[in-house]
């Protein structure tokens, strides 16, 4: 609680504790006025941390429990990776409703496939939370400020009166957001780089492996 906070509620204690000794001629002892405040502060603090930490996490399931525990995470890893899935999850659906808002985010959109590329880099970090790390621009840079960007886009183009300013502004916007929306493609892109390298050297394997067949099968002939 922040302090100024806390020494309004005192203030209105005590007004009250002097209004009701005034009133009824009762004594309000000091122990009790300060007993009063404490069950008030513990009461509104538990309550509103309570309150905030079941809006941000939703229940652990016990699959996602087990998948985490196969990879070896800890407890503090587990809260960490959930609650940063959790708010990029949120930015991710707000990201959904700003592009499909404006004609000229929904063009943006669809030349760069952002929100398709977003949920697929986000079903990959699902599946192996190890890699967060590898998404860090994409967390914590480009997502968050293309949904600031495309949020304030909105709220100008909604502006009942446009003057030749308001439309250079827009337009700049909308060319910032492609830019940023590109940045999110490399950033899926980056991110697979390795399981596409993994596949190339399965694939030449797999090459090697059926020419070595195809010449034993020609020297039987």
């Amino acid at each position: 609680m922040r302090k100024g906070k806390f020494i309004q509620i005192i203030a209105y204690l005590i007004l009250a504790g002097i209004v009701l000794r005034f009133i009824t001629g009762i004594h309000i002892p000091a122990v009790a006025v300060v007993l009063l405040i404490l069950i008030v502060l513990i009461f509104t603090g538990s309550k509103k941390k309570t309150g905030r930490k079941e809006e941000q996490l939703p229940n652990l399931t016990k699959t996602k429990e087990e998948h985490y525990e196969t990879l070896g995470m800890t407890d503090q890893e587990i809260d960490f990776f959930r609650d940063t899935m959790n708010t990029t999850k949120k930015q991710i659906v707000q990201l959904q409703e700003n592009m499909n808002a404006s004609t000229k985010l929904r063009a943006i959109d669809l030349r760069n496939d952002t929100l398709r590329v977003s949920k697929a880099l986000f079903k990959e970090l699902v599946k192996d939370p190890k890699k967060l790390h590898l998404a860090n621009h994409f967390l914590y840079t480009h997502l968050p400020n293309l949904v600031d960007l495309t949020g304030k886009y909105l709220e100008i183009d909604d502006h009942e009166i446009k003057n030749k300013q308001t439309y250079e502004k827009l337009e700049e916007s909308a060319q910032i957001i492609d830019q940023v929306s590109k940045l999110i493609k490399k950033d899926y892109e980056q991110f697979v780089a390795e399981d596409l390298e993994d596949l190339d050297v399965e694939i030449s394997v797999a090459k090697n492996s059926l020419k070595r067949d195809n010449e034993s099968i020609n020297n039987q002939e």
